[in-house]
């Protein structure tokens, strides 16, 4: 598994998580919109402490700088 994640695209992703977990639990958000909403959270989570996303792979995107 090749790193494909740059720490750009880790910081966007985890701020994206945040967001949706503050907006459950402050019940801004509920219901399947919700569940739906802390999978993703939880995979981006994931993808970023990992830096890998297996969607990248496919179309052979990376967002790591040549050096990283």
């Amino acid at each position: 598994m090749k790193k494909n994640m740059g720490s750009i695209d880790k910081a966007i992703r985890i701020l994206i998580a945040v967001t949706i977990a503050i907006l459950y639990f402050t019940n801004q958000i509920s219901g399947t919109l919700a569940i739906i909403g802390l999978v993703v959270s939880g995979i981006f989570i994931l993808t970023s402490l990992i830096s890998f996303c297996p969607l990248y792979l496919p179309f052979g995107l990376s967002t790591r700088k040549k050096g990283d």
